[in-house]
């Protein structure tokens, strides 16, 4: 773990010096320094007195770099379409995806072959009218309505507006979902 490079950058960003954070914490100037350099490993409470120092929660101290914030621009979001479905993707690669997937009057997923993977999934209708199955489970759903399932069951959604519909998916899963959607 990179923890001092991140204290620094974290300081000097907050136009802090090392002889203001020596004066808010009651650490010397050279512990902080083999700190920031990474020479030393701080004790969890050391962490904690700099986090209250610098106005940021211990967690995000101890965050690795591909677990930060990551950022999807309108512009550069990745699109796909899988059959008549268009897809937007929301999310970077992740245990988390979440997509907006328009489908035509008529069109289903999971109609006439059963469809099922690994995750937990959420759909929020943003648009049109949906039947969703899952087993003995079945209901219709219409904007601002949401359904959750586990999707390794067996599932079926389908849109029966006369309009397009538009659902924002949300799927979480330990396992790769790159190729799914």
């Amino acid at each position: 773990m990179d923890i001092g490079t991140k204290i620094r950058s974290i300081r000097k960003r907050k136009k802090i010096t090392i002889a203001q954070m020596c004066e808010g914490t009651g650490l010397s100037k050279g512990f902080i320094s083999n700190i920031e350099n990474n020479n030393t490993s701080p004790s969890i409470n050391t962490l904690q007195t700099i986090a209250v120092f610098l106005k940021v929660p211990l967690p995000y101290l101890l965050l690795e770099q591909k677990q930060h914030m990551r950022v999807v621009r309108k512009d550069a979001r990745r699109t796909s379409s899988l059959n008549q479905l268009k897809i937007e993707h929301l999310t970077s690669k992740g245990p988390l995806r979440m997509m907006i997937v328009e489908s035509p009057p008529g069109f289903a997923v999971g109609e006439d072959e059963p469809h099922a993977h690994e995750g937990e999934e959420v759909h929020l209708v943003l648009e049109g009218k949906v039947l969703a199955e899952q087993g003995e489970d079945s209901i219709i759903a219409e904007q601002g309505d949401s359904f959750s399932w586990n999707a390794s069951v067996p599932h079926m959604v389908k849109n029966i507006g006369d309009t397009k519909s538009v659902i924002l998916i949300s799927i979480y899963s330990d396992t790769n979902l790159d190729n799914m959607l």
